[in-house]
């Protein structure tokens, strides 16, 4: 973690916003006596200095409300791309894609901690109608891809970043993924194909927490090492930790225009902010407060989280 006494007032802010994903998450939890909370927990920092930091996105007006659900891509009353989120596209902007469908509610609370979610549009999280749902999909706050296969959004991102270099795009092309799915063939047939394209304006950032539904991912199916993988396949690579902004940023920061694209490996707690829930590990991938004591630990928790996003 960074330490806020003697950072510069980036690192203050932006630790701030990492606070206030977990804090809107864990509230979220307790409200709805459920989430995916440990990927929030997990990424918080991840997404924090991307949204305040790393991406040249386009300013926001205001911050957007995300209107019911009206239906699907060609429905006569289509929903609106959840791409929005992320202001205008332009050829000297970043694009930012979102691949685990599942940590969508901590894109949502990074939306909102930076002002680009209408603050309040979360109560409708995960109700009837909604499309700020569990599961995002391209009609969610900040997705504007199809993610409920996982694997696919590595591929997507690399065929937009390959068609953004015969526009002559100067802008970037970031994808987040979790690292569970590195298990997947279809991560590294779009891996192969960015190194052999020399997409070196394509960036990966991984949540590396280890965990998955199943357990250890160590355990489910190894896919370490993963920073040697990404070698292979002609990739630059930092491994950094996840927590630590200063290490996230100068891993995007120091990357040359090599013909590489960059994977930022990001390992990660996934009981970061909650030390409660380290007895519960391997078993957070939806976490519910199931005891009274589950509850208050739960409820000193948010309020210590509130107080250090302040």
């Amino acid at each position: 973690m960074t330490d806020t006494t003697t950072a510069t007032d980036w690192q203050v802010e932006t630790h701030r916003v990492a606070q206030r994903i977990r804090a809107r998450v864990l509230e979220l939890t307790i409200l709805k006596d459920g989430c995916y909370l440990s990927q929030a927990l997990s990424s918080a920092d991840i997404l924090a200095a991307l949204y305040t930091r790393i991406l040249q996105l386009a300013p926001l007006d205001r911050p957007l409300d995300s209107p019911p659900f009206g239906g699907v891509p060609g429905a006569p009353d289509e929903s609106p791309s959840g791409g929005r989120f992320h202001g205008v596209k332009g050829p000297d902007l970043d694009r930012f894609l979102i691949s685990p469908a599942h940590y969508a509610v901590a894109i949502y609370a990074a939306l909102e901690s930076v002002g680009r979610l209408q603050e309040g549009a979360l109560e409708s999280f995960n109700t009837d109608g909604s499309t700020l749902e569990m599961i995002g999909a391209e009609h969610s706050p900040g997705f504007e891809l199809t993610t409920g296969s996982f694997g696919q959004a590595l591929s997507q991102a690399g065929g937009i970043a390959f068609a953004r270099r015969l526009k002559s795009d100067t802008g970037r092309t970031a994808v987040f993924v979790s690292d569970g799915e590195l298990e997947e063939g279809q991560t590294w047939e779009g891996a192969q194909a960015a190194a052999f394209y020399g997409l070196d304006r394509l960036m990966v950032f991984v949540d590396v927490n280890g965990q998955q539904v199943d357990g250890w991912t160590k355990d489910v199916m190894n896919i370490e090492p993963i920073n040697s993988r990404f070698l292979a396949f002609g990739w630059d690579v930092a491994t950094v930790d996840g927590h630590d902004l200063d290490q996230i940023v100068n891993a995007v920061e120091a990357k040359e225009a090599n013909g590489k694209p960059l994977a930022v490996l990001c390992y990660t707690d996934s009981a970061r902010g909650i030390p409660y829930l380290d007895d519960r590990k391997p078993n957070l991938h939806y976490v519910r407060p199931k005891t009274d004591e589950d509850r208050r630990a739960f409820e000193a928790a948010l309020e210590k989280l509130q107080e250090e996003s302040r």
